[in-house]
């Protein structure tokens, strides 16, 4: 008996697979009408892939008239537990490698689909008002590169003026020099920084939750100076873990997603050029219509003692002294400067990115923080290329003058702009 109870249950997760199989074959090929007929029954047999293209159908008009409320219905019910409930088939299922059917693409278990199910979990847990907007919610979340997607913006700014020009160390222990700070000659240089991330997991505890490995490196360039230095390089690689909120709590306060996770930050250097610290942070992700806040608060982990040579004296540096009492600690006063987290606006207005980056140290007997304001738009309407502009005043805005008051304006170029 329960033989045949099996064969009838792959019987029936077989005709379901072939008929979502059909209908996106002819939405792949553009037959919209068609497609929407049978997509429209597995959405209502909850297939959650198939609730999600039915949104998306609702949202632009394929196959049918433009239903903004019917959209919006489909997009949440998709949401739900979107890549749980998917039908499965067993995985030596024959292929045909020249023409892969859509039931395959669709129903395989495989890492890189259950990668996408999450991407089209997270996507669908986003609200917008405008296909406009949805287009570059889509763009920034669902993004693709050999599995490597983008993360924080993605940028090159070559005119960036600095109020002052930035000082520098001038020699690495400088012990053959009378002074142990200059000032470079230009006040303008090139900033870019590049921002990677890669999906390691998706629902492996069972909560929707991701678990992302991420790269950033920001580069400051004295472009213009009669030899062109690198300034200053940071690098931030980090992993952390993302766990969506429940239906209720969403609802009830438009919190998206929480996130923890570790982030090092360190400039590459040594001796009195060095400048790194490592952190344990939690962020509160937030949506309200178009409206997007990042909320994050962290906790610095004390660093160990560095070897015996690092310590090389040189009475022309005040900051030896600083190092050796940190107990090889290199910037021992950082959060006096950068403070215990910071909060992230962005506002999404058809094509329009506008991002609020606030940091302060909470201290009002010493207050000290930063503030950032970014805006982008499309290049020629280009679907990955922006013009973008930034402000920034305050501290932290690289490690090697995290102590230093800097204002400053920027403009160029972004490939990607970060949200969350």
């Amino acid at each position: 008996m329960y033989k045949i109870v099996i064969v009838v249950f792959g019987l029936t997760v077989g005709l379901l697979a072939s008929n979502y199989a059909e209908g996106i074959k002819y939405y792949q090929d553009g037959v919209y009408d068609k497609a929407f007929s049978i997509i429209v029954a597995e959405a209502e047999n909850d297939n959650k892939a198939a609730q999600y293209r039915l949104a998306e159908m609702y949202e632009y008009g394929q196959g049918t008239e433009v239903d903004r409320d019917k959209s919006l219905y489909w997009y949440k019910s998709a949401a739900s537990k979107y890549a749980t409930e998917r039908p499965k088939i067993v995985a030596n299922k024959a292929v045909n490698k020249d023409d892969p059917s859509p039931t395959d693409i669709d129903v395989k278990l495989s890492h890189n689909e259950n990668m996408k199910a999450g991407a089209e979990f997270a996507l669908a847990k986003m609200d917008t008002d405008t296909p406009e907007t949805k287009s570059l919610l889509t763009s920034l979340i669902d993004g693709d590169f050999f599995g490597l997607q983008p993360y924080k913006a993605n940028y090159f700014l070559p005119l960036s003026y600095s109020k002052d020009k930035p000082s520098r160390v001038s020699s690495l222990y400088g012990s053959n020099l009378t002074a142990p700070y200059d000032t470079y000659r230009e006040n303008i240089e090139v900033v870019f920084q590049l921002s990677l991330r890669k999906q390691l997991t998706y629902d492996l505890l069972g909560m929707n939750e991701f678990i992302t490995a991420a790269y950033t490196q920001k580069v400051w360039w004295q472009l213009y100076d009669e030899s062109g230095p690198f300034r200053e390089t940071n690098y931030l690689p980090e992993i952390f873990m993302t766990i969506p909120s429940s239906k209720r709590i969403d609802d009830a306060t438009g919190l998206k997603a929480l996130r923890l996770g570790f982030i090092h930050e360190s400039n590459g250097q040594e001796g009195y050029k060095s400048r790194s610290w490592n952190r344990l942070y939690a962020t509160g992700m937030w949506q309200w219509d178009n409206l997007f806040l990042a909320t994050r608060v962290w906790y610095r982990i004390k660093e160990d003692r560095k070897p015996d040579w690092y310590y090389e004296e040189d009475p022309t540096y005040d900051i030896v002294d600083i190092v050796a009492q940190s107990n090889g600690d290199d910037n021992p006063d950082i959060t006096d400067y950068l403070g215990y987290g910071d909060i992230k606006i962005d506002y999404l207005y058809k094509k329009h990115q506008i991002g609020l980056l606030l940091r302060n140290n909470l201290d009002f007997n010493d207050n000290k923080g930063a503030i950032e304001l970014n805006y982008s738009y499309p290049l020629f309407s280009s679907p990955n290329t922006s013009i973008y502009m930034k402000l920034f005043n305050g501290y932290g805005e690289s490690l090697i003058d995290y102590n230093v008051d800097v204002t400053k304006a920027s403009i160029g170029f972004s490939f990607s702009n970060g949200i969350f």
